[in-house]
């Protein structure tokens, strides 16, 4: 752990602090005063045990009636101090959660902001682990670090400047055993961290792995993969093991160092204190009081080393959560936060436009069209041919490699990202659901759209009948991923959830081969009320589809390959998208 990757974590965290600082204090405040207190208790046993052996007490009470009030001061310290460290505990609890939970969600907005080619190149596996793993190292970190680290800290220096006031060979001897058990402790502990870290590492790629295959599992069963899966399970969890194995080892080495250091600290106390007692330097009830402060270092010396070690794995942690910040994305919201789309139907144009994920693989090449405001047009081609990627261009989740995209008769770049995507509507092949309720999925959780509006998007969509049928109305939750659902049943919310955004031009991935027969002519009238009044781009699968369309643009290996109005294409026998109609679509299906 160098000096540079601690001083970045600890910024981080103050970071995040420093709007607690009212319950920092008072953290502080009560971890002082659980200190003192547990330091009071070994004081006060010592002057009950000279009290009873008829030695001489510092608090002067002697007799029996001394010894009960020794014990009783005794047990109400002891409560008290129970009492100051349960409240530290749930102050530090609260300031916990209250940072952590604020640094995960910034780390999840920054990332949700970042471009498609981020979220393209990193599994939903590895994203959980940096979003949630990696913060939560810090979190349980955060939650330890003032009562472990501090207070063990302050503990272990009040004990030492004690036992030097009973006796300079006392704090002399025990700051030694402080110093060079430290030293032991840290050096292990050094020894252990690279076998953790790739442990952690092994663990996003476990994530990955399982998350991947949980998605995938219709297909791995579909196709007899269940066995190869499991095979690539056991490979992962073996190296997770082989990992784990090593950084356990280290660990029963600092576990074995530290019992044996401690040993040789109890050692010490009951040698100073019986050579100081045959010295008839200090009584026995002081012997005790060397040994109880003996005892007292050992666990927060224990606590101190196990600190060290999670406060290596929090800042591993927290370097990797920095790394995820100072990634910015490539598409750079530089337009004037007040810009505006023009309301209702919207004009599409494709200058020009060239595109490539990859600089020797070109996905798009010089695309040139224009739609006109309230015009349908059809796009076409093989898989592969680009077409999503033209639609994806229109949100601004790319930016062009070259030639430009306007929107309402302005480039997307020069329009803020949120006012473009609150007039461009989406309806994919596969729709989100959320294991929420029926309003949620609707709304997309937005408080501010009413039930009434709700109930008129579904009247307005002829989806009344369809919304009788729920058990709960609005109210009925969905399972994650929309199980329970039929693909035609999944498509009209998404429709709905268009329809109550009210964009001004609506992009559909129409996908036939998951359309519900039962719901199929439904879905038609749906789609026609969708698109009145709007701009639509469709990705045509299906010949209705095809046939709502005022212009067809068939793309071929990212280039145009034909476009005009649909009818003039249609009656022109020689045109290509007359002889696809002869022929049936399913050559460009995609």
């Amino acid at each position: 752990m160098d000096r540079k990757s601690l001083q970045q974590s600890f910024l981080l965290l103050r970071l995040y602090l420093r709007p607690e600082w009212p319950l920092m204090l008072l953290m502080l405040l009560l971890l002082l005063g659980g200190i003192g207190l547990q330091m009071l208790q070994p004081q006060i046993l010592r002057d009950f045990i000279d009290l009873a052996t008829g030695g001489i007490s510092r608090t002067s009470l002697g007799g029996l009636n001394s010894l009960l009030a020794v014990a009783v001061l005794f047990m109400g310290v002891a409560v008290l101090n129970q009492v100051f460290n349960a409240a530290a505990t749930y102050v530090t609890q609260v300031v916990r959660w209250r940072t952590t939970n604020e640094l995960r969600a910034d780390l999840a907005r920054h990332c949700l902001g970042l471009d498609m080619g981020f979220h393209n190149a990193r599994t939903a596996g590895e994203m959980i682990s940096r979003v949630d793993e990696d913060i939560n190292l810090l979190s349980n970190f955060l939650s330890q670090f003032v009562i472990q680290v501090l207070g063990n800290g302050l503990l272990i220096a009040g004990v030492i400047l004690v036992l030097f006031g009973e006796d300079w060979r006392i704090g002399l001897g025990f700051l030694l055993f402080v110093l060079v058990t430290g030293r032991a402790l840290s050096y292990v502990i050094h020894l252990a961290v690279p076998y953790w870290q790739a442990f952690n590492v092994m663990g996003a790629k476990l994530f990955a792995f399982i998350e991947e295959r949980l998605a995938g599992t219709e297909d791995i069963r579909a196709n007899g993969a269940a066995a190869y899966t499991m095979l690539g399970l056991h490979r992962t969890l073996r190296e997770q093991y082989e990992v784990e194995q090593k950084g356990f080892a280290f660990g029963m080495l600092m576990w074995t160092t530290t019992q044996g250091l401690f040993r040789v600290g109890t050692a010490l106390g009951l040698a100073l204190g019986g050579y100081l007692y045959q010295q008839q330097l200090i009584t026995i009830g002081t012997v005790y009081l060397i040994v109880g402060y003996s005892a007292l270092l050992q666990e927060p010396l224990r606590r101190l080393t196990q600190q060290l070690q999670d406060l290596q794995r929090a800042v591993a942690g927290a370097v990797r959560v920095q790394e995820m910040y100072f990634i910015q994305s490539n598409i750079q919201d530089d337009a004037p936060q007040d810009g505006q789309l023009p309301a209702g139907a919207l004009a599409v144009s494709f200058r020009d436009v060239s595109f490539h994920y990859n600089p020797d693989n070109p996905v798009l090449q010089g695309v040139s069209f224009d739609l006109a405001p309230g015009q349908v047009l059809g796009l076409l081609g093989r898989t592969g041919s680009g077409k999503t990627t033209m639609t994806r261009l229109i949100f601004r989740l790319y930016d062009t490699v070259a030639g430009e995209v306007w929107v309402g008769s302005r480039p997307v770049a020069a329009v803020p990202r949120v006012n473009l995507r609150r007039k461009v509507g989406l309806v994919t092949q596969e729709v989100q659901l959320f294991n929420a309720t029926i309003r949620d999925n609707l709304t997309f959780f937005n408080p501010a759209i009413s039930d009434g509006q709700i109930l008129a998007a579904l009247q307005r969509l002829e989806l009344l009948s369809w919304y009788e049928s729920l058990p709960n109305g609005l109210d009925t939750v969905l399972e994650a991923g929309g199980r329970g659902l039929s693909a035609g049943e999944g498509q009209l919310l998404a429709f709905t959830r268009v329809f109550l955004q009210d964009p001004g031009l609506i992009i559909l991935d129409e996908a036939s081969s998951r359309l519900d027969p039962a719901t199929e002519a439904l879905i038609e009238r749906a789609v026609d009320h969708l698109l009145a009044g709007r701009s639509a781009i469709i990705v045509a699968h299906r010949l209705d589809t095809v046939q709502r369309a005022d212009d067809i643009l068939i793309l071929e290996s990212g280039r145009v390959q034909e476009y005009g109005p649909r009818a003039a294409l249609l009656a022109d026998p020689g045109s290509h998208f007359s002889q696809l109609l002869q022929t049936g679509l399913a050559e460009v299906l995609a």
